[in-house]
């Protein structure tokens, strides 16, 4: 029995100093994070564009507009207005965006960069400011994450004193993200001591997640171990606490008590990271990327009803789609609503945005085939982000898919793209993740008390960590 306590205690110190390194990586990073979105968060003046009426009234069609240039196919078109002026906005069959007056039909030199420029001026508000470069940018990377999905976009530069940076995605009229120096610092940070991207780098995404997985298997037999230890020796280490007080001796190995006592206190708080991180991973692991691109083409000879002459009092956006094998004028109006119109008789599409959302789920779905699904299925639209369909997924509005097996789809309608899925798996991890290792539960206190917990649940293990590190070298 004394070896195996023996043994217990010694593999206990083994893997505590294996995981020391990543646990102070990651709870110094958790650390920052509530600093990194809420504190220190840079702020902007307008999240969101909200376009006038006024400028959306063009004097020609699309279909003159095409006619004038000579365009014969295209993927798509919107309308928008920008410098007092309206104009057609059409995506070319080679995926580039040109920019016709609406009002002339002439096309608009550098459109997209302009356009992207003037959105990135009204979400600031800044007039003055000179631009320091514009890319496009059609990959992530440390200052545009995953997290942020809108891809492509224009990355506008500011040349001011704090580095703003404004993503703009100017198919949807949208922001991706903004960032100044010190949030550019601390994504930097958290992507590296956090997420490991560095990993990914080395050896792809798949070996980043297994090598994390591995680290939180450590750290939870190195949990396990601690705790193990404690219950075969807690005798031991009371009876050596009293005599100490007996004799009134002074506490050599107080290190080693605070970091037992400690120990003790967090490890429910160590567990919680540890289930809610390996679950995370595991779902990341298995679950493979839908890497399907719904694409199509309109072609111009079925355009015979002018978009001008569509029945509509409130026009925020306009597109077209295919289902059905006929082309759709979409139109998004201010209530979120999406109506449907067919190019050619100019008749309306009833419940056309759920139809096309099931469409459009039916192409993404790869379990079963369309034929098995279809007719089974109940669509809603969703207006606000919840508990399953989080900030975190950007578009807004789309239409939530629930099909029979619990699995839940989410389509905007407006770009065709599938915002995400939410299989019964992906719901329980992402509540376990929300919950245990975000602390979501304190979110009835307010934002800055579940941070100031968060960080008080990191700093705990991180002290652990660290008056384990302490004992170790004092044993020596």
């Amino acid at each position: 029995m004394a070896t195996a306590k023996q043994n217990f205690y010694k593999w206990h110190r083994i893997l505590g100093l294996t995981a020391l390194i990543p646990v102070m990586m990651w709870t110094l990073s958790g650390l920052s994070h509530p600093f990194m979105s809420n504190w220190f968060r840079p702020t902007i003046a307008r999240e969101t564009y909200k376009p006038g009426q006024l400028f959306l009234k063009p004097t020609l069609s699309i279909q003159q507009v095409l006619d004038k240039n000579a365009i014969t196919a295209f993927i798509n078109f919107g309308l928008i207005g920008f410098n007092n002026k309206p104009y057609y906005q059409v995506l070319d069959k080679d995926s580039t965006r040109n920019y016709y007056s609406a009002n002339t039909g002439e096309v608009l030199k550098d459109g997209d960069k302009l356009y992207a420029t003037y959105l990135a001026r009204y979400f600031t508000q800044d007039s003055t400011s000179k631009i320091k470069s514009i890319t496009l940018q059609k990959t992530f990377d440390a200052h545009y994450q995953p997290i942020n999905h809108l891809l492509p976009v224009w990355k506008i530069a500011f040349d001011r004193a704090d580095g703003m940076d404004v993503y703009v995605e100017t198919a949807q009229s949208r922001m991706g993200t903004f960032n100044n120096n010190i949030r550019k610092a601390m994504l930097t940070v958290f992507e590296q001591l956090h997420t490991w991207d560095f990993l990914e780098a080395i050896g792809g995404e798949q070996f980043r997640l297994v090598v994390l997985l591995i680290i939180v298997g450590i750290m939870s037999l190195s949990l396990g171990s601690g705790l193990t230890v404690y219950g075969f020796f807690w005798k031991k280490f009371k009876t050596i606490s009293n005599n100490r007080k007996a004799t009134k001796k002074t506490d050599t190995r107080f290190v080693h008590r605070f970091h037992r006592q400690l120990g003790l206190i967090v490890s429910f708080v160590m567990l919680t990271f540890i289930i809610s991180g390996a679950f995370h991973l595991i779902i990341k692991l298995c679950n493979k990327p839908i890497e399907k691109q719904y694409s199509q083409l309109i072609e111009r000879t079925n355009l015979s009803h002018s978009n001008l002459q569509l029945p509509v009092d409130s026009l925020k956006s306009i597109g077209l789609v295919n289902y059905a094998d006929s082309t759709y004028y979409q139109v998004s109006n201010f209530n979120k609503d999406v109506s449907y119109f067919n190019t050619v008789s100019g008749r309306q599409l009833a419940n056309g945005d759920k139809l096309y959302a099931a469409y459009l789920s039916s192409f993404y779905y790869t379990t079963n085939s369309p034929e098995q699904v279809y007719g089974k299925t109940e669509v809603s639209q969703i207006r606000q982000f919840d508990n399953e369909y989080g900030f975190i997924n950007k578009r807004l509005p789309v239409q939530k898919i629930a099909y029979p097996n619990g699995e839940n789809w989410y389509i905007e309608t407006t770009t065709s793209q599938l915002a995400t899925k939410v299989a019964g798996i992906d719901r329980a991890e992402g509540l376990s993740f929300i919950f245990l290792h975000k602390y979501f539960g304190m979110s009835w206190a307010g934002k800055n008390i579940r941070d100031v917990v968060s960080m008080l649940a990191a700093l705990g293990v991180f002290v652990v960590s660290v008056f384990g590190f302490i004992a170790f070298i004092k044993n020596k």
